[in-house]
């Protein structure tokens, strides 16, 4: 322990950042563009949608198929009560439920209005803004066919749409974009101080010469490792709390579920982005090398394959296999998932089972790297 306290110590006075420009400026762009060229769209479809058909008439499977039939949308599944709903709207299966009311058929063939309820998960408040939309306009549409299908004297005696559509937005009511953001930043935060910051720590060691002393020393390996990344997971849990606390006291997101269950999945994500940073110091000559790696090989790319700006659904089927490499887009569902819909651990266990698989098998491979020798 005395040993390890002193490797702290030394690690925590040599906490500098020295910029510099770096020999992989050209490869790096040209991956970057390629990548991120296909991710980077706004485009919102293929939307998950969740039926709940109660009725389970002809005229119910003809709504069904319209949604089905567009290119916006994508029908995931089909239930009966509303009740199923829920649990494909927290797991994030579905981002919008139409509901489909019992006599539904009856009240379309005698021409009157009947209404069915549209459930939208408001997580991400931009992409389900157009999403809605996109329903909005496919069911008026499909009303209006209804109204010129039917009978002359029922279309004289109809005031009013066949189809009254009731839109509910559960987990962020008021589409306030800051609150899918913001949990969102979190995550970046954490990525971005401890992955920059564990990337230059054995590296530093061999930049300056200082590795070869650390190497005649007892100490073992094991213990450099962890000395030099302590102080940084410090760093991240103390990041953890400032801005849990602004997210919460300042631009008042709602922290719907539990804050401990939060705060021990964000050390676990640290760990993850502890591992990287280690590894990428391992494979790194110089502090400018392994900040350049760092920036545009790993950091860069996940920021914008994790979901954090553009929805995972929207890129290239060839892209998305990729992002399941990505620990932040874990991290992502969980600390949104925590923050809006309040879900706990019974559902936000594969996501932390991901995690702690990545961060072993990267942290392992850290490890085996980091010799005990120079060179």
């Amino acid at each position: 322990m005395q040993r390890l306290r002193c490797l702290v110590r030394k690690e925590l006075q040599e906490l500098r950042m020295n910029p510099r420009l770096f020999r992989l400026v050209i490869i790096a762009p040209v991956i970057q563009l390629t990548m991120l060229g296909y991710a980077a769209t706004t485009d919102v479809r293929d939307v998950p949608l969740v039926v709940a058909d109660g009725d389970r008439s002809q005229a119910s499977r003809e709504l069904i198929a319209r949604f089905d039939a567009s290119p916006n949308f994508t029908v995931v599944g089909t239930v009966t009560t509303v009740s199923e709903i829920a649990p494909m709207l927290e797991r994030g299966t579905a981002s919008l439920a139409l509901s489909i009311p019992v006599g539904y058929g009856d009240q379309i063939r005698a021409a009157r209005p009947v209404k069915v309820q549209i459930v939208a998960d408001g997580t991400d408040s931009n992409s389900t803004n157009v999403a809605l939309g996109y329903a909005s306009s496919l069911i008026g549409g499909y009303a209006q066919e209804l109204v010129e299908a039917s009978e002359p004297a029922q279309r004289q005696a109809s005031t009013a749409s066949p189809i009254d559509a009731r839109i509910r937005v559960w987990f962020n009511p008021e589409l306030e974009s800051r609150y899918f953001m913001i949990p969102g930043v979190l995550a970046l935060i954490l990525l971005i101080i401890t992955a920059n910051l564990a990337a230059m720590a054995i590296v530093r060691e061999k930049e300056l010469g200082t590795l070869e002393q650390l190497n005649v020393t007892p100490l073992r390996r094991w213990e450099l490792i962890v000395g030099k990344l302590l102080p940084y997971g410090v760093i991240a849990l103390i990041d953890v709390l400032l801005v849990v606390a602004v997210a919460v006291l300042w631009f008042e997101v709602p922290l719907r579920g539990s804050f401990f269950l939060l705060f021990a999945l964000s050390v676990l994500y640290a760990l993850c982005t502890l591992a990287l940073g280690l590894f990428i110091s391992t494979i790194s000559d110089t502090q400018q090398q392994a900040m350049m790696t760092a920036t545009f090989f790993f950091l860069t790319p996940m920021i914008y394959l994790s979901g954090f700006i553009f929805p995972i659904e929207n890129m290239p089927a060839v892209i998305q296999p990729l992002t399941y490499l990505i620990p932040l887009r874990y991290f992502l569902v969980i600390v949104r998932g925590i923050f809006l819909k309040g879900i706990g651990l019974e559902l936000l266990w594969p996501q932390a089972t991901a995690m702690a698989a990545w961060g072993t098998v990267v942290l392992t491979l850290a490890v085996v790297r980091s010799r005990k020798r120079v060179g």
